[in-house]
C-alpha cells in the first residue's frame, strides 16, 4: 500500500512539475498598436479572444497607440517587442537613425496599400488632384498622408499647396467648417469622421493615393531585432496565430467588433463595424494584396517605395529596402491564403 501510495504521489508530482514547466514556456509579448481601439484593432484582439495566442503558448498584451512614429520608437527602445506601424514611418526611422542599436524591421504586411487619401467637400470645387494647387490643406504634422504628400504631388503634377497643422481630433472639424480646403488622412478614419460631423459620404471627394499612382505599402507588423534573434519560434507562432485571427475578422467583421467593444466600451459599434469593413475593402483585401499575397511584399515595389520615402521625407541617409523587411518568419503560402474572394 505504501509503495503504491509513493508511486502515485511521485507520478502526481512529476505531472505537476511538467505542467509548471509547460506554463513557464509561455512567452510574453508586448504589442504596440499604431492607434486607438477602433475597428481595425480587431485584427489584433481577435487572435487573443479566440484563443489562438494561448494555443501558440503566447501571452500577448496589446496596447493602443498614438501614431506609427510612436509605435516604431517604442519597439526600438525595447519597451515593446512588436508593433504595428506605417512602413514609411519605419523607413524614416532607419534612414534618420543609421547607428541606432535596435532598429525594428517589418515582418508581415497587413495594409498592402497605404490608406492615405486626400479628402475635400464637393462644394469646394475640388474634383481632381490638379485642383489642389494653391489650396489650403490640413493634417497633423505626423499624418502619414501629409508626410507622403510630396509623392502624391509629384505623381499627379500638383502645384504648390499651403499646409495647416492641427491636432487629430480637429482635422475633420476644420474641413467641415471651411478652415481648410482639403485634408489628408486614412480613408477609413477621416471619411467616417466627416460623416459623423453631418456631411454625407456622397458629398465628399476622396482621392485615395493608390488610385492616383502612389503604390506605397501601408501598415506592417514590426518586431525588434532582439526578439527575432532570441525567440524566433515565438515570432513565427505570433504571425501564425495572427493570420488565423485575421481570417476570422474578414469572415465576420460584425462579430470581430465585439472584441474592440470589450476593450473600449464607449465605441460606436455600427460606426466601428463600418470602419473595419472599409479598411478590409480598401487596403487589406485589395487587388494588389491578391496579386502579391497576404502578408507579403514584392522586391521592386519595396525598393521604389524606399527611394520615394528617401526623397519625400528628406532623410539623413537613403532608405535601404533590405534593412527594413524580413519575410523569413511568415507562415506558409497556404496558411497565408486567407483573403476573401473578390466578387466579380
Amino acid at each position: 500500500m505504501n509503495k503504491r501510495f509513493f508511486l502515485k504521489t511521485t507520478a502526481m508530482l512529476a505531472a505537476a512539475a511538467a505542467f509548471g514547466t509547460a506554463q513557464a514556456q509561455t512567452t510574453p509579448i508586448k504589442f504596440q498598436m499604431d492607434w486607438r481601439f477602433e475597428g481595425p484593432a480587431a485584427f489584433f484582439l481577435v487572435p487573443g479572444a479566440n484563443g489562438y495566442f494561448k494555443d501558440a503558448k503566447l501571452d500577448v498584451t496589446v496596447d493602443s497607440g498614438n501614431g506609427s512614429g510612436g509605435a516604431v520608437t517604442r519597439v526600438a527602445s525595447g519597451t515593446y517587442d512588436m508593433g504595428f506601424a506605417d512602413l514609411a514611418a519605419l523607413m524614416e526611422f532607419h534612414a534618420n537613425n543609421p547607428d541606432a542599436p535596435n532598429k525594428p524591421v517589418a515582418i508581415m504586411m497587413v495594409y498592402n496599400n497605404t490608406p492615405a487619401s486626400v479628402m475635400a467637400l464637393k462644394k469646394s470645387g475640388i474634383k481632381t488632384p490638379a485642383d489642389l494647387a494653391g489650396k489650403k490643406l490640413g493634417a497633423p504634422v505626423f499624418d502619414a498622408g501629409r508626410r507622403a504628400f510630396p509623392i502624391f504631388q509629384k505623381a499627379n503634377g500638383i502645384g504648390n499647396v499651403a499646409w495647416t497643422a492641427m491636432d487629430p481630433p480637429l482635422r475633420e472639424t476644420m474641413l467641415v467648417r471651411g478652415d481648410v480646403d482639403a485634408i489628408t488622412g486614412f480613408t477609413f478614419t477621416s471619411l467616417l469622421n466627416i460623416e459623423a460631423r453631418g456631411v454625407k459620404a456622397d458629398d465628399v471627394v476622396v482621392m485615395q493615393y493608390p488610385d492616383y499612382g502612389v503604390k506605397l505599402y501601408g501598415n506592417a507588423i514590426i518586431a525588434s531585432p532582439k526578439i527575432l534573434k532570441d525567440n524566433p519560434a515565438a515570432v513565427k507562432a505570433f504571425l501564425a496565430a495572427f493570420t488565423k485571427g485575421a481570417k476570422d475578422v474578414m469572415a465576420n467583421p460584425a462579430k470581430a467588433i465585439e472584441t474592440v467593444k470589450a476593450r473600449d466600451g464607449i465605441i460606436n459599434v455600427d460606426l466601428e463595424t463600418r470602419r473595419l469593413k472599409l479598411a478590409i475593402d480598401t487596403v487589406i483585401n485589395s487587388p494588389d494584396a491578391h496579386a502579391e499575397g497576404f502578408g507579403q511584399v514584392k522586391g521592386p515595389r519595396l525598393s521604389l517605395m524606399a527611394s520615394q520615402v528617401s526623397d519625400a521625407f528628406n532623410t539623413k541617409t537613403r532608405v535601404k529596402a533590405d534593412d527594413v523587411w524580413n519575410g523569413s518568419f511568415l507562415p506558409t503560402a497556404k496558411e497565408l491564403d486567407i483573403l476573401p474572394k473578390v466578387k466579380k
